[in-house]
């Protein structure tokens, strides 16, 4: 029986696990474009938590990857694409004044009205995107 689906709940529960933490530790909610764009553009408001978010998120998988786990994506091998996709996630979540963490996760979870429609918005527009992608030019 194909039990990849455990991945997905195990990582969902910890990305909700880290939001309450973040949260319930400082207040603020955890929205990981929010969080990187703050550092980027200097609006973040504590420098530590940010810089502590940035190595959680990015030194977990490292982590796992160097204990032997394996690493398992359906990205395109193809670099044009990800960087395509990469800048309009950035620019979409700038317009959404969010991301899937801060409005899926964190919106939802609080009933915010807004981070339901942004979440409805987003998953349709990738899924759009992808029916797009994967009918008009072949990928």
């Amino acid at each position: 029986m194909e039990m990849s689906w455990v991945y997905g709940l195990i990582g969902g529960l910890m990305i909700g696990c880290a939001g309450a933490v973040l949260l319930l530790g400082t207040g603020r909610i955890m929205g990981a474009s929010g969080i990187v764009g703050g550092l980027i553009d200097g609006t973040g408001q504590d420098r530590g938590t940010t810089i502590a978010f940035l190595i959680g998120l990015i030194g977990t998988p490292a982590m796992l990857t160097g204990l032997g786990w394996a690493v398992y994506t359906q990205a395109t091998t193809q670099l044009w694409l990800l960087v395509l996709g990469g800048l309009a996630v950035g620019i979409g979540t700038r317009f959404a004044n969010g991301c899937t963490s801060g409005h899926g996760v964190c919106g939802m979870s609080r009933l915010s009205v807004r981070g339901f429609a942004a979440t409805l918005a987003y998953i349709g527009a990738g899924a759009l995107t992808v029916t797009a992608l994967r009918v008009g030019l072949g990928l």
